[in-house]
């Protein structure tokens, strides 16, 4: 097994010195049959500056085909075998259906960088500069986090299928930015909480429950005291079944979500939660239990109401205009809270996520453990929770402070 060697484009006699000037060495050599055709295999690549790298090239090579570590790098494009991984994504992992959008996504924002270039051609540095970029264009964290995650998957497959030798995206990271402290001799007047989600106030949440009830359209006054009362999450809600109900142990259960991607009433689905502890049973009160059965009841008015055309696959809020029996959709419950925002007066800016942290805030001022609040609310949102239950109990610690100090001025 012995290499050949040229220069480029050089018409100088191989045995002597060149005299075209800057001319870079190329080799061609044999590395053993394809193990399925038979066929003859060569590998060649160029661009040294002398014979001697070229040879060390080679010796390199043939000390890896004996030893069985050789790779024969593909010509294949990004772009073909990202749209071939991405079935075999699918098929290993089983995703939720907002993941492949992300996977979807992550690719669709790597290809203006990378479509046109052979797999085995992408450098460490040509990827880190795609993901510099993404960062310029001011991409979230959580979105550049994403289409890294996904560059990393999609490289990490090629290396396990041998398309390539090494993983140019393995050691790839998101730049931070820069942490500034500006001086200035003026006060600074920011809102130290203007970082914190926007959440009720207790008065605040107790009149918009009451718009609910007085000027609620149908199930109003029921959704919202839920997500109010639980912290669930919307889709959590809307896809609830009388099933997760345990009237006597005054429980609802969440094991499931929703997902819709198009808003389309016919064609949602049904996915796990974002995580294990996102499955959870959730203590409610004795109010929530008997709205529940008022509704329980009304609903199955309407059931009968509706004959054949109600579509009853047991979900507590159902559409009762169209596809009587379907869940109704998360967007419907936005559009519905915006409503009340409005006829109370409170802030439009309020969105059902915000019962979930209001739920935060006021079990947090009630005197509950962070890690129970955390245990109620699925672990989901952990650095807002902490932020809100942080807050909330500052005046708690003061109090602590407080004492200490009047206990040593007592002294």
């Amino acid at each position: 097994m012995k290499g050949h060697y040229k220069r480029r484009n050089c018409k100088c006699d191989p045995k002597k010195k060149c005299f075209c000037g800057g001319k870079t060495w190329t080799f061609w050599v044999d590395i053993g049959p394809d193990p399925k055709s038979g066929e003859r295999r060569q590998e060649s690549r160029g661009g040294f500056k002398t014979k001697k790298d070229a040879e060390d090239a080679v010796s390199a090579i043939i000390n890896n085909v004996k030893q069985g570590t050789f790779i024969k790098e593909s010509d294949i494009l990004f772009k073909d075998f990202a749209t071939q991984w991405l079935p075999m994504y699918i098929d290993r992992t089983c995703p939720k259906p907002g993941t492949i959008r992300l996977r979807k996504y992550g690719i669709n924002k790597l290809l203006p960088y990378l479509a046109h270039i052979k797999l085995k051609n992408v450098s460490e540095e040509m990827f880190q500069d795609a993901l510099d970029d993404l960062k310029a264009k001011n991409l979230s964290k959580s979105t550049l986090e994403g289409i890294l995650a996904t560059g990393k998957m999609i490289f990490d497959m090629a290396v396990h299928k041998k398309l390539i030798r090494e993983d140019p995206a393995k050691k790839a990271y998101i730049k931070k930015d820069p942490k500034i402290i500006k001086e200035t001799d003026e006060e600074d007047h920011k809102n130290l909480d203007e970082d914190l989600p926007n959440y009720f106030e207790k008065e605040e949440l107790k009149s918009f429950l009451d718009a609910a009830k007085k000027n609620g359209l149908f199930m109003d006054d029921l959704i919202f005291t839920l997500l109010a009362y639980t912290g669930m999450r919307v889709g959590e809600l809307v896809v609830l079944k009388w099933k997760d109900i345990d009237f006597n142990k005054r429980t609802v259960r969440i094991n499931k979500s929703y997902y819709n991607e198009n808003n389309n009433i016919a064609k949602y689905e049904l996915v796990l939660p974002k995580t294990e502890k996102s499955k959870r049973k959730i203590m409610v009160s004795s109010l929530v239990i008997e709205m529940l059965k008022k509704h329980k009841e009304e609903q199955e008015r309407i059931i009968v109401r509706l004959g054949d055309s109600y579509n009853n696959k047991g979900f507590i809020f159902t559409n009762v205009k169209i596809h009587h029996g379907l869940p109704i959709l998360t967007k419907l419950v936005e559009n519905r809270m915006k409503r009340l925002l409005r006829l109370a007066n409170l802030n439009t800016k309020l969105s059902p996520h915000s019962l979930r942290h209001t739920h935060t805030s006021l079990l947090a001022a009630a005197g509950v453990e962070l890690e129970d609040i955390k245990d109620r609310l699925g672990h989901f949102d952990d650095e807002i929770t902490r932020k809100i239950y942080l807050h909330i109990t500052d005046p708690v610690k003061r109090e602590a402070s407080d004492k200490f100090d009047n206990f040593m001025e007592s002294a």
